[in-house]
């Protein structure tokens, strides 16, 4: 490892690892690779340590060194063992699950440009066909021990003895196995290799590992040489702009450091549920990746659809570190501007104790002082590739994001719309004609679809009226042509959504928002999703008797461009138990991804279907620690 560290070798496959030997807690028999790994920074790959060592110790002890350690999944879904050299089983859980070699390069990526001094532990299973059975390995070992014993065979002869006997007791099948497993180990160490100089090239640089450790005093030294201007005179920059022919999906929106503030109670009769305002209240704190474009985009990417993230962070340590790890996931750093003198965004989002959202604090600023370098930085891209959608959320101030919607019109791209919050979701209904903006009505609407949640639906149809917009010609034409009629509308409302819902005006702010979003997803959480849908004619669902009772209306015969209103509340097929919600931050922003990767395909499946698939990735991010759970990738072959 210290060889390969000093010639700039970063992938290093090997058979196994050493690791901490029974008994280790009294006779500190601990291998020293496990120590040289914990201060070299190489990535090491191997089938796990032995199988006559302690296992768990010896992950304990590799924590302890800050040595990072992962099992690739290998075709299995969920949690996996870490492995045991001649078996793929060893009945101790991995710390982590490597799904595939893109993955792993992203996380030495990420290290690197971290600038640690620790190494990394990637355990390859055997292959099934040359993995002996568990409970025949762990019967050998344990005889092989018992003879090492018997013989007196300690120190440095235990490990030799012990092979040699492991080798005699199964006839030699070991011998096979270690020359399986070590071919196995380097030809996935070098499919890694391979992605990491892939991702390198795309970001544009490598990380200088060998003076890592002063990193932080040399970017110090840095900024104290810069005149005074500097700051002001630098202009934005991206990470290495590469082509980025034919990708389907361009995001628009927000990149930031995630924080999560979970309200810890003291469990008891009388015990609070949310935090107490104007007090510090215990909470557990988390940090993570996140931003709402960020999150679509990993949804997206996760689905093997291909996207491009744009968005900008500032030249801070924030900023690096956001960088970093959406470069550990494997998405492209060229739509990322670099603002030298801006804040990278940060979310900040108060739960109470089932993980319900109270508060949510967010430092989007930086989204907002992009317009200036829009035209340099990101119209090339999108005329380029053409993206067959275009999802911006509502982050940006609305000049910005009038921008990013007239541009993805002129490229023909769908238009979808996350509002993000209450009062940004008015944000697209800020009209500027002087600027050449205004929303487009059915056939020439601005935006095909949006994901509100009620709160933010109810904010969009407000700022629509407020601006006048019900007012317009061509949207009283668009309403007259729907055909819906004023007597016992309330009651179809009624028996397509539900009373509450009519009550709060949920189906009808929609319906009145069709005009210029012919398709509306809105988020109701418990309920589940309602879907209001202008069909165009020939619709098969306007004809179909499965879907009657979902026709709010029917246009005339002779209309060209509109069909009928479509409108169904689609409820989630399992709620998730409060005690199994880990965080609500992402659970909508995987739905619009979802649903989004699969309409930018060739043959999508039917939106009634998309939802409930969609649905069941948001639960998956609900129980799960990150803002997108990486479980979603299981949906791939649904789309």
């Amino acid at each position: 490892m210290v060889l390969a560290h000093l010639a700039g070798i970063r992938v290093f496959a090997t058979g196994g690892l050493g690791g901490v030997h029974r008994g280790g807690e009294n006779s500190m028999d601990i291998s020293a690779d496990l120590t040289e790994l914990g201060r070299t920074p190489v990535a090491v790959f191997s089938s796990g340590c032995k199988s006559f060592l302690d296992i768990p110790r010896t992950l304990e002890y590799l924590e302890t060194q800050g040595v990072g350690v992962g099992t690739f999944a290998d075709g299995r879904q969920g949690k996996v063992d870490f492995p045991a050299f001649w078996t793929r089983e060893s009945g101790i859980q991995s710390p982590t699950v490597i799904h595939d070699e893109q993955e792993a390069a992203g996380i030495i990526f990420a290290q690197s440009s971290l600038g640690l001094m620790s190494g990394l532990l990637f355990a390859n299973p055997i292959s099934s066909q040359h993995s002996i059975p568990k409970a025949q390995i762990d019967a050998i070992v344990a005889q092989a021990i018992l003879d090492a014993e018997t013989s007196g065979s300690t120190g440095s002869d235990n490990t030799p003895f012990i092979l040699a006997r492991i080798r005699e007791l199964t006839g030699g099948q070991t011998v096979t196995a270690n020359r399986a497993l070590v071919e196995s180990n380097v030809i996935r160490g070098t499919r890694v290799a391979c992605e990491l100089a892939k991702l390198e090239a795309d970001v544009g640089k490598r990380p200088d590992r060998k003076h890592s450790y002063s990193i932080n005093k040399s970017l110090s030294a840095e900024k104290a040489n810069q005149s005074p201007t500097t700051s002001a005179g630098q202009t934005p920059s991206q990470e290495s702009p590469v082509s980025l022919p034919h990708t389907d999906v361009f995001v628009a929106g927000s990149l930031a450091i995630d924080f999560s503030c979970d309200f810890m109670y003291r469990r008891g009769a009388n015990s609070p549920i949310a935090p107490l305002m104007y007090t510090s209240n215990p909470a557990k704190i988390s940090q993570g990746l996140g931003g709402v474009g960020q999150n679509i985009a990993t949804a997206i990417h996760c689905l093997d659809t291909s996207v491009q993230l744009c968005s900008a962070t500032g030249d801070d340590a924030a900023g690096t570190a956001a960088r970093s790890m959406l470069a550990a996931k494997g998405l492209s750093l060229s739509g990322i501007m670099k603002k030298p003198s801006a804040r990278t965004a940060q979310y900040v989002a108060v739960n109470d104790a089932q993980r319900d959202l109270v508060l949510a604090m967010a430092d989007m600023a930086i989204l907002e002082e992009c317009r200036s370098e829009a035209d340099t930085l990101w119209k090339a891209s999108l005329e380029e590739c053409k993206p067959k959608w275009l999802v911006v959320d509502a982050n940006w101030d609305p000049l910005t994001l009038q921008w990013w919607i007239k541009h993805g019109k002129a490229m023909n791209a769908n238009i979808a719309f996350e509002p993000v919050s209450v009062l940004k979701a008015e944000r697209l209904f800020v009209s500027d004609p002087a600027a050449g903006f205004e929303l487009g009505v059915l056939p020439d609407h601005t935006v095909s679809l949006a994901t509100p949640n009620k709160l933010e639906l109810a904010s969009m149809h407000t700022a629509a009226r407020d601006a006048g917009i019900f007012e317009r010609n061509d949207w009283w034409q668009v309403i007259n042509a729907m055909g819906l009629s004023t007597s016992g509308s309330r009651d179809k409302l009624v028996s397509v959504t539900d009373l509450s819902l009519v009550d709060d005006g949920i189906p009808q702010q929609s319906i009145q928002l069709l005009p210029f979003v012919p398709t509306i997803l809105t988020k109701l959480g418990e309920k589940g999703v309602l879907m209001t849908q202008m069909l165009t004619p020939g619709d098969a669902r306007l004809t179909s008797s499965d879907d009657s009772k979902y026709i709010l209306s029917r246009a005339d015969a002779n209309h060209r461009t509109i069909g009928g209103v479509y409108m169904r509340l689609l409820p989630p097929a399992e709620k998730v138990p409060a005690t199994e919600v880990v965080s609500v931050n992402g659970a909508g922003d995987t739905f619009l991804g979802i649903i989004i990767a699969s309409l930018a395909k060739a043959n999508p499946q039917p939106l009634v279907d998309l939802i409930q698939i969609a649905q069941q990735g948001s639960r998956m991010t609900l129980r799960s620690k990150e803002t997108v759970s990486t479980d979603i990738k299981m949906l791939k072959d649904l789309l």
